[in-house]
């Protein structure tokens, strides 16, 4: 079979999320996993996809001196914004909880960087997604925190668990940019830079 045409010949996924794993292997990509913590910390002065720029990037900076020679590095950052907000991974089951009442029956933003790294080559994108929550009662959140796993996600939910079949009216943007990943942009721009011969 010949290689997609949106296969480099080494491509490193640079996280360590689950999520982006499959939607790279569902996209048909071969890949292998790296990662390294980086402290995930940002500027306060930065505002929505600003963040998940300079976040990107920084995963990108500790991993890319330890890449063979034609290696093209994928990292990713993802954040939900309530207007001004921004919520990140909750730090337990009840800011969880307070997270998602404020996300009951609005409309709020999700915002996804990605950065592809490569020797002299560095390019940082993003998408946005605006997603509406119904009306979210105690009965659900309970029920969300039993069946999914809210404290991993930025916004304390996934799109793609139990809270997102069920609380998610509405989504203007990219479906995949929301579980973590625009798989339709990260095509096109691999497809790029496998034309330029990586």
């Amino acid at each position: 079979m010949p290689r997609p045409d949106h296969q480099p010949q080494h491509l490193v996924l640079g996280s360590a999320s689950p999520r982006r794993k499959s939607l790279l292997e569902a996209m048909g990509l071969e890949f292998e996993v790296r990662t390294q913590a980086a402290e995930e910390r940002f500027p306060e002065n930065l505002k929505t996809y600003e963040i998940t720029n300079y976040l990107s990037e920084l995963k990108a900076s500790v991993l890319q001196d330890s890449l063979p020679g034609r290696a093209v590095l994928l990292t990713a950052d993802t954040i939900v914004c309530l207007g001004d907000e921004v919520l990140e991974k909750p730090a337990g089951e009840k800011e969880a909880r307070e997270m998602l009442g404020k996300l009951s029956g609005a409309w709020h933003q999700v915002y996804t960087s990605v950065c592809l790294t490569a020797k002299g080559y560095r390019e940082v994108f993003h998408a946005r997604t605006d997603v509406r929550f119904t009306r979210v009662d105690p009965g659900m959140l309970t029920t969300y925190l039993h069946l999914g796993n809210p404290m991993d996600k930025a916004g304390g939910y996934g799109i793609q668990e139990w809270i997102g079949l069920v609380g998610v009216e509405a989504i203007r943007g990219s479906y995949t940019n929301v579980v973590g990943l625009p798989t339709q942009l990260v095509y096109q721009k691999l497809r790029d830079m496998v034309r330029r011969g990586f």
